[in-house]
This record gives C-alpha cells, sequence and structure tokens, in this order.
C-alpha cells in the first residue's frame, strides 16, 4: 500500500486547526504554517509539524492546501515572493478551501497551470462544528481527474464532498450556500423574537418547529445560541458580510435578482456597522431585537 500523500496546510484558524487535525487522525503527514505561534503550537501538539514560513511548508508537499479567510489572503500566500507557486514543485495539487470569488479561484488556477500546478476550488460549508466533527459539506470545481485523487483526502473532512464543475464551480456553490445560510438565519432570527414576544415557551417553540418542515441544518446548529444569546464566533458576521458581497457580486454579473438576499445583505452589513463584526452569524438575532426594540 502506497503511503498517504503529504500535506502542507496553509492557515490554521477556526475551521483550519480541527481540519488539519482530522488529516493527521486519518493518518495524513501534516506540515503547517500560519502566523500564530499558538496554532502552530497545536498542530504540533496533535501530531503534525511546524513550518517557519509557506516556502518551507510547501516545498516537499504533494497537497497543499489553503484556508484563509478571502481573496486577498489567498492571492498573497499564493503569488508572494514565499508563496505556494514558488515554492511548491510542480505536479503538486493546490487545494483551495477559502471561501473567494469564483473569478479569483479561476485565475489561480490559470497562474497555477503556467507552474505545472493543478488547483481545485473546495471550500466548505458546516461551520466550527462540521469541521471539528469532519462533517463538512465539500463543494469542489476543477478537472475530474484532480477531483477523483482529492476525494480520499477530502472524505477524512466531511461527509458530503461532491464535484460541481469546472474551476469556480466550487465556490459558485459556496457563495448560493452563504445566501441560503444568511436568509436561513434571519428568518429564525426573526421568529425567535416574534414568539418570545407573543409570551410563547421559546425553547418549546423552537423543539416543534425543529421536527416540521421549518426545521433545518441552520436550526439545529445555532438553536443553542438564539436561547442562550451566546454568539461566541463558529463563522463570524466580519466573514458572512464578505460572502454576502460575494454572491451579490456573481449574481449581478449572470444578471440573477436577489431581493430576499439583498435585504438580509444590508441588515449584516449593519450588524457589523454597530460593532459585532467578530460575533458569529447567528448574532442577525440582535439586529431583530434591536428594530423591536429589545434592549441588547
Amino acid at each position: 500500500m502506497s503511503a498517504l500523500p503529504k500535506v502542507a496546510w496553509v492557515g490554521l484558524g477556526i475551521m483550519g486547526s480541527p481540519m488539519a487535525e482530522n488529516l493527521l487522525k486519518a493518518g495524513y503527514p501534516v506540515t503547517g504554517f500560519t502566523l500564530e505561534r499558538a496554532k502552530l503550537d497545536r498542530l504540533a501538539a496533535a501530531g503534525g509539524t511546524a513550518a517557519d514560513s509557506i516556502a518551507d511548508a510547501v516545498r516537499e508537499a504533494d497537497v497543499v492546501i489553503t484556508m484563509v479567510p478571502a481573496s486577498p489572503q489567498v492571492e498573497a500566500v499564493v503569488y508572494g515572493d514565499d508563496g505556494v507557486l514558488a515554492h511548491a514543485r510542480p505536479g503538486t495539487l493546490l487545494i483551495d478551501m477559502s471561501s473567494i470569488t469564483p473569478r479569483t479561484s479561476v485565475e489561480l488556477a490559470r497562474a497555477a497551470a503556467d507552474q505545472g500546478i493543478r488547483v481545485l476550488d473546495a471550500p466548505v460549508s458546516g461551520g466550527e462544528a462540521g469541521a471539528v466533527e469532519a462533517v463538512l459539506s465539500i463543494m469542489v470545481g476543477g478537472e475530474r481527474a484532480d477531483f477523483d485523487a482529492a476525494r480520499p483526502l477530502l472524505e477524512a473532512l466531511g461527509t458530503t464532498v461532491v464535484h460541481c464543475g469546472p474551476h469556480g464551480a466550487g465556490q459558485t456553490v459556496k457563495a448560493a450556500n452563504q445566501l441560503i445560510v444568511a436568509v436561513n438565519i434571519q428568518a429564525c432570527a426573526e421568529a425567535v423574537v416574534f414568539l418570545e414576544k407573543s409570551g410563547v415557551d421559546l425553547r418549546a417553540a423552537l423543539d416543534v418547529l425543529g421536527g416540521g418542515l421549518a426545521g433545518s441544518t441552520v436550526l439545529a446548529r445555532k438553536r443553542d445560541a438564539f436561547l442562550s444569546r451566546d454568539f461566541r464566533p463558529g463563522f463570524r458576521i466580519e466573514l458572512h458580510h464578505k460572502d454576502m458581497g460575494i454572491v451579490t457580486d456573481a449574481a449581478r454579473a449572470v444578471g440573477a435578482a436577489l431581493p430576499v438576499g439583498a435585504v438580509v445583505a444590508q441588515l449584516i452589513a449593519s450588524l457589523r456597522a454597530q460593532g459585532d463584526a467578530g460575533l458569529d452569524h447567528s448574532a442577525l438575532l440582535r439586529s431583530v431585537e434591536r428594530l423591536s426594540g429589545h434592549a441588547v
């Protein structure tokens, strides 16, 4: 049996750290780089190797995975003098699991091809809990052969791993995912305030709603946050604001109207402007409470 490929992981944030650790649990050798020393120490404690630079992380890797906040960070870690394209070997498979614009993914694939490096865009859905539990949904764009090669690795990170089409397709599906999630959270937040103002037992109401057609993964995952008003970030408002910008721009480019999505994008932007950018996106509840005259 051949050895598992060597993996370089760039970006060990809320999602990246548990995902890299799940690869270690699956037997993959993982060398990681991130800007925060404590997160490198965490990777090392889990059995990985901490690198001092991107160049050191990727030089001997068979697969490079990037998981950073947005397009500018992806461009920085890939195109910089110390970046992936400057130091990865020809034939390396670069899997970008960040949530970025489809255009950035397409441009990255073109630039990497000039260096003999294969690329997949493979953003994820499922939040921190999904990353920890290795039950993420992973939507992948790129060549089918590269997807087939990467599939065993991706299946160590998620339970739904789907090839969605050519380069950029994964990011387009992720944008649609973020649209659905945002609208769903907003609807749940409005229902919570409506129920509480009506004097209904919120815990009982959410239990029965979760068992019917109104039930959703969003309601199941965010139920406790709604009940306790504990908005510690699993996925920050700041990042969902970025993602709503992506879906809004991408929809405009193809002529798709997003009337409800546009409203929710503005509500997320408003929450960010009010100082809640670092909270979990379930904090959309705070916006509805403010509009309804609740002190928050």
